[in-house]
């Protein structure tokens, strides 16, 4: 029986119901903040996100989907390189970041430049670095194809296409990726049990991570300095680059570490490619720096032990049905 459950035939959700057969809650997290009354999920409008999502129509070139990015392989990141890859074999200038239960996040993007999910495929779509089109001329493009006019008119009831209806479905496929079925949640929810290291592991956890990597999305959703030296190349100062704000300087948002596992390269710039290298980078690599989280003002310290320990229960983060889901796996290729 899946840990995934609703207590109550429907969720209750910013004054929507919501099937439970489209979105569940997992048990004892906390309540979406993602605004369902605004679009109402359903079977084919979900079903067209994942068509959307999948095909590289929505580029310029016809060369790069959402998932060229976000590989559902990876828990929808990339992990061949440290930054994007765009059209015209365009680098980017960020780590893609993972896409899981974003129902439960107000800001997205590592600089938290976009706050609405039903407007987040806009930015991607738009930027010469990724697919280096327009909403304009993905619904010209759509709007040529039988196929999509068929799925259009089944989600909307109306084959005329629009961009709003566009990124609304979009919205609808993502916000669908809930992974909540880690060897962590099983524990949580009397399934199974840590071994000892994984114990040991949770222990070192709660005592040095979780204050940003807060239980159970394992992220706080603030945006923080964890002391990185800025790449003289990228010269990313993160958050500032929306507000312009001093305080702003050098904060990114706290990625979850759920599935973290399968998510190399680790950072906003893909710059460590192994978890340990994370570790040892909290214990002697962190830049003394104006922002800096207090949480990291006088750095962490674990044992050779310790790290192996902290190490185990990461891995226990990991979903690995969330990655076989043949709900968020790729369609058919239609031929």
């Amino acid at each position: 029986m899946k840990i995934i459950v609703l207590s109550l035939l429907v969720l209750i959700c910013c004054g929507f119901t919501v099937k439970q057969s489209l979105f569940i809650v997992p048990k004892k997290w906390p309540k979406p903040v993602y605004d369902f009354s605004q679009n109402e999920l359903s079977e084919n409008k979900i079903e067209l996100g994942k068509q959307l999502f999948y095909d590289p129509i929505l580029s310029a070139d016809n060369k790069i989907s959402c998932a060229s990015c976000h590989s559902p392989y990876t828990a929808f990141t990339h992990i061949d390189h440290a930054l994007s890859h765009g059209i015209h074999d365009s680098i980017g200038t960020r780590n893609s970041p993972t896409l899981f239960n974003l129902a439960w996040q107000k800001k997205f993007m590592w600089d938290g430049a976009i706050v609405n999910l039903d407007m987040q495929a806009l930015a991607p779509i738009s930027h010469p670095a990724e697919m280096g089109s327009s909403i304009n001329l993905v619904v010209k493009k759509l709007s040529a194809s039988a196929k999509y006019k068929q799925l259009f008119f089944n989600a909307f009831q109306d084959s005329s296409i629009t961009g709003q209806q566009t990124l609304k479905a979009i919205a609808q496929f993502m916000v669908t990726l809930v992974s909540a079925n880690s060897k962590y949640d099983r524990v949580k929810n009397g399934k199974e049990k840590f071994s000892i290291s994984e114990a040991n592991g949770y222990k070192l956890f709660k005592k040095n991570c979780n204050s940003c990597h807060t239980e159970p999305l394992f992220t706080n959703e603030n945006f923080e300095n964890n002391g990185l030296a800025v790449d003289p190349q990228l010269n990313d100062f993160g958050r500032w680059k929306i507000t312009h704000l001093a305080k702003d300087s050098l904060l990114f948002k706290v990625p979850s570490l759920r599935n973290i596992a399968y998510t190399a390269p680790y950072m906003h710039d893909g710059r460590f490619k192994k978890l340990s290298q994370v570790i040892n980078y909290y214990m002697m690599g962190i830049v003394q720096q104006k922002t800096l989280s207090k949480q990291l003002s006088k750095g962490v310290y674990f044992t050779s032990n310790e790290k192996i320990e902290l190490l185990s229960f990461l891995n226990t983060l990991t979903d690995k049905e969330f990655i076989s889901n043949p709900k968020f796996l790729p369609p058919p290729i239609q031929k």
